[in-house]
């Protein structure tokens, strides 16, 4: 399900709310009338709308955290298999000369291809 709409809805509604509550606190100092939007005053409204920001503030964070972890997770784990190859890491050899996939070594030196110089 996507979030955007969600969080575009949330940010919509905590600016109207804030906006209701700044014209009827116009109306509260201006007059001597005291309107309400559906009961709540100035101040509630102000509540409401900062109820409303925080979590649509609280679902784009969380949205750009789950986003950033699998990305992170990946330079990670290079990050981490890059070192252990320039440290030297396990070997992949088995120790008794056999290659890891179970093939016998021939003998013969491995050509390289003409940008590595020897062939």
């Amino acid at each position: 399900m996507p979030i955007l709409p969600i969080m575009d809805l949330l940010i919509l509604a905590g600016w109207s709310l804030l906006s209701f509550g700044a014209v009827l606190k116009a109306i509260y100092v201006t007059t001597n009338y005291r309107p309400t939007l559906l009961g709540l005053g100035p101040m509630d409204c102000a509540i409401g709308a900062g109820v409303f920001l925080l979590f649509a503030l609280a679902l784009a964070a969380r949205t750009w955290v789950k986003q950033q972890e699998a990305s992170g997770a990946a330079e990670r784990r290079a990050r981490l298999e890059r070192g252990m190859r320039l440290a030297g890491g396990p070997k992949s050899e088995e120790p008794d000369g056999e290659e890891p996939d179970g093939e016998e070594p021939d003998g013969e030196e491995p050509s390289v291809s003409s940008a590595g110089g020897r062939g």
